[in-house]
């Protein structure tokens, strides 16, 4: 499953290591990719991400996800 979040504030490598650190984290994630120009996370996992699992990982980095 495939699941593309949007997130505030990430601006260099260093912001994409720390999202993608958190994100893959999460029981389940098999890849993590990150779009720095677009500010987008796309997320596969196993199954369907509790929102607020990638909500509270994405805060854990130091970002905000956006809309979700």
């Amino acid at each position: 499953m495939e699941t593309t979040y949007q997130v505030n504030g990430m601006t260099c490598g260093h912001c994409v290591n720390s999202v993608s650190t958190e994100l893959s984290a999460l029981p389940g994630v098999t890849d993590v990719q990150v779009d720095l120009a677009g500010g987008r996370v796309t997320v596969t996992s196993q199954n369907p991400l509790d929102v607020d699992a990638v909500r509270a990982a994405v805060d854990e980095a130091g970002y905000d996800l956006v809309g979700a």
